[in-house]
């Protein structure tokens, strides 16, 4: 069924009109007994990419899934499928209060998969770590939202982008929104439930985290913040610029101390959505193209290592970097597979990253050079932990005394990754097949 859904949002990008501006296939159904509250969906030229990228990710997910775990199978499909919906509605409203409900509603599937099918005993605090960090940060937005109707009578952005706030509300509603998307980015100091979740969560739960769900917040930031309130967004860029960067090196020197496999790729890929951030305040079409294209480069590059580390983990049941080494010897079509995502990790040019790296920086440096300095130092130090995590897991001693099961991967795992390689190079050598958003 998950398949079936990926074909059909490859259906809907072959019909796409790259010519327009507009909304298409757009449906409005009556929801509550408000006339300007209702269903109402639609995608463009940024919606579309995300909603692939959900349905691309999805079957992989249960895929992965159908070995590793071993109790409610059925359920973890089902999960699957409703956090697959939910996801899809999040990136097709066009209507704020839609937004909220179903950008809510991913946290009851993801609470699930955290807390059932965790892999350790502090399962349900991650979960309920994860679940109540997201749920206070919006409980603000929808204040700002019931604010914005009882202003206005409407939920409808496209009517809110011709009104006119005054400067004192814009920067309060800037505010309220930021509470919710921050956390889902996650920036600091909002970022502390990320590391546990993903430690806790199975694959494919850190899959949909990193993949997919980091994205709700920066998606959220351009849909909403940026275009409806765009005197607030100027005069809160220097703050975004000083968390965003503050979050890269943090995030990038903590990650050389990290001994869990896991936490290492989930502070890296914090580092990579603050890139995302960076750009997208930068307010022009380099660093807004450049955070658009690493948004869904980062899809595949974070969600390969995640992949790659609940391969090891089936096969020796430990993430410890320190029980790891020489693995060249034993696994090396892992390790080929490894050495592969490392340089994509690192936005290498070649790889799906690096253009969308490389716009960022320079929208940044025509807004503040320094910014643009000091992320191209986070550039740097990603490279330094991604090549220390490759030379110490496959390189290095061989440790039998640690490892229990020495098979390399089979031919299911090989093909679960073919995808995720056959996009990072398509993305990396020719970029231009994305519509100019």
């Amino acid at each position: 069924t998950s398949l079936i859904t990926f074909l059909y949002s490859l259906f809907f990008w072959i019909r796409f009109e790259n010519d327009t501006a507009k909304f298409q296939f757009v449906e409005t159904i009556r929801w509550l007994p408000y006339p300007n509250i209702n269903f109402y969906i639609g995608i463009d030229g940024i919606s579309l990419f995300f909603v692939i990228l959900t349905t691309f990710l999805t079957p992989i997910c249960i895929l992965v899934g159908l070995r590793s775990v071993k109790s409610y199978k059925k359920e973890y499909m089902i999960a699957f499928f409703i956090c697959e919906s939910f996801l899809i509605a999040v990136f097709c409203s066009l209507d704020l209060l839609i937004f909220y409900v179903f950008f809510e509603s991913v946290l009851i599937p993801m609470f699930i998969i955290i807390g059932v099918w965790g892999s350790r005993q502090r399962k349900i605090k991650a979960a309920y770590q994860f679940f109540l960090y997201t749920l206070m940060g919006s409980l603000f937005m929808l204040l700002a939202i019931l604010f914005i109707f009882f202003q206005t009578g409407t939920t409808d952005p496209q009517i809110l982008l011709t009104t006119e706030f005054s400067e004192r509300r814009q920067i309060l509603l800037w505010i309220a929104f930021f509470a919710s998307f921050s956390v889902k980015v996650p920036m600091v100091p909002v970022h502390i439930w990320l590391p546990e979740a993903h430690v806790e969560a199975p694959t494919a739960g850190s899959v949909i985290l990193a993949g997919i769900l980091s994205k709700l917040g920066t998606y959220g930031f351009l849909r909403f913040s940026i275009p409806m309130f765009p005197e607030a967004t100027p005069y809160f860029t220097p703050f975004i610029y000083a968390l965003s960067v503050i979050a890269i090196i943090y995030t990038s020197l903590t990650t050389i101390r990290q001994i869990d496999l896991k936490k290492i790729i989930a502070y890296s890929s914090v580092a990579h959505m603050n890139f995302v951030t960076i750009g997208m305040f930068s307010l022009n079409i380099q660093g807004i193209e450049g955070s658009i294209l690493l948004m869904l480069s980062h899809g595949p590059v974070s969600s390969a290592p995640f992949l790659c580390v609940g391969a090891l983990y089936d096969r020796h049941k430990t993430r410890i970097v320190k029980y790891y080494g020489g693995l060249v010897s034993t696994m090396p079509i892992f390790s080929t597979i490894f050495l592969f995502f490392t340089p994509a990790n690192m936005s290498l040019p070649g790889t799906s990253s690096f253009i969308g790296e490389f716009l960022i920086l320079v929208g940044a440096f025509q807004r503040n050079s320094l910014v643009a300095a000091l992320a191209a130092l986070g550039m740097i130090l990603g490279a330094a932990y991604s090549l220390w995590l490759y030379n110490r897991v496959v390189f290095g001693n061989f440790k039998p005394n640690f490892l229990l099961k020495f098979s390399d991967l089979n031919r299911r795992e090989v093909l679960i990754f073919l995808p995720f390689i056959a996009g990072v190079i398509w993305m990396g050598v020719y970029p231009e097949v994305f519509p100019e958003c």
